[in-house]
C-alpha cells in the first residue's frame, strides 16, 4: 500500500496538470499568421542580418507585423523578392541588383609599407597601430575580415588587397561593416562608373605612399558634363544620381582610378 497510494496520487497530478495545460493553451493561444513562416521559406535562411533583422524570421515577421519593405534581402534577390511578394499578393516591382566594390587599387605592387606587421592577421587589429602598416592610411590592409563575413565566399585577396567576384556577390553589405578603413560599399549594378581610390591625403603624400593613388586633379571634374564627379577629400568622387556613364572622366583620368564596368 505504501507504493502504490504515491503511484495513484503522481498519477492524479499528472491528469490535473495535463487538464490544466491544455485549457491554458486554448485559453492563451495567440494565432500565428502562416504568412510568416511562408515568407521565412521563401528566404535564403542565412540569417546574415543584411536585412538589419535579426534573421531571416525576424525579417519575416516585421514584414507582416510592421509593414518592413519586401526588398530588403539581398541575399535573395530578385527570385525572393518574387516569391515574397506573391505572398504578400502584390507587385513585385522591378529589383535592381546591387554588387559591393572594393575602393582601393593599393596592391603589393603599388602601395609602400611602413613597418612589417606581426600581429594578429585582421585588419582591425592592423589598424589600431598607427592607422596600419601601409605608407597609405586610406587603403586596404588586406589581412581578410571582409572574406570572414562573406556568406557567398565572392571576396578574396588579389596581389594582396580583397576583390569581389560580382558573380558571386549579392550585395549584403556585411563586408561593408568589417572594414575599418570603409573602403568597400554596395552599389547598383546600372551605376557603371566606379571610382577606386579613398585616399584622403594630398597630392604628394598620395604619390609618396601609392603608385595607383588618386591625387585630387580635378581634370575628372572638369570634364563631366553633369557635374557627377566631384574631388571630396582629396579623392574623386562620383554622384551617381547624375552620372549617365559617358565616360568623360575616364578617358580624362590619367591615374586610372575611375573606370567604367562592363
Amino acid at each position: 500500500m505504501s507504493i502504490i497510494e504515491p503511484m495513484i496520487f503522481f498519477a492524479v497530478l499528472g491528469c490535473v496538470a495535463g487538464v490544466l495545460l491544455a485549457v491554458a493553451s486554448k485559453i492563451f493561444y495567440v494565432k500565428t499568421d502562416e504568412r510568416i513562416q511562408k515568407i521565412s521559406e521563401a528566404l535564403p535562411g542565412i540569417n546574415c542580418g543584411a536585412c538589419g533583422f535579426s534573421g531571416c524570421e525576424g525579417y519575416a515577421g516585421a514584414i507582416i507585423n510592421e509593414g518592413a519593405e519586401l526588398n530588403l534581402c539581398k541575399t535573395g534577390g530578385a527570385k525572393t523578392l518574387e516569391e515574397i511578394s506573391e505572398i504578400m499578393g502584390v507587385s513585385a516591382g522591378e529589383a535592381v541588383g546591387e554588387k559591393a566594390i572594393v575602393r582601393c587599387k593599393g596592391d603589393c605592387n603599388a602601395a609602400k609599407e611602413k613597418y612589417d606587421f606581426e600581429g594578429v592577421k585582421s585588419c582591425a587589429a592592423a589598424e589600431m597601430f598607427y592607422s596600419g602598416f601601409k605608407k597609405c592610411t586610406s587603403g586596404c590592409l588586406g589581412l581578410g575580415d571582409c572574406i570572414k563575413v562573406c556568406p557567398q565566399g565572392a571576396i578574396s585577396l588579389k596581389d594582396g588587397i580583397a576583390a569581389v567576384d560580382e558573380n558571386k556577390c549579392v550585395g549584403c553589405g556585411l563586408c561593408v561593416r568589417e572594414c575599418p578603413n570603409g573602403l568597400i560599399a554596395v552599389r547598383k549594378v546600372t551605376n557603371k562608373v566606379d571610382y577606386t581610390c579613398m585616399s584622403v591625403n594630398i597630392a604628394k603624400d598620395t604619390l609618396a605612399a601609392c603608385e595607383n593613388g588618386c591625387i585630387g586633379c580635378r581634370q575628372c571634374e572638369r570634364v563631366c558634363p553633369e557635374h557627377a564627379v566631384k574631388v571630396v577629400n582629396n579623392h574623386a568622387e562620383v554622384d551617381y544620381s547624375l552620372c549617365t556613364s559617358c565616360g568623360s572622366c575616364i578617358d580624362k583620368c590619367k591615374r586610372n582610378v575611375i573606370h567604367i564596368r562592363g
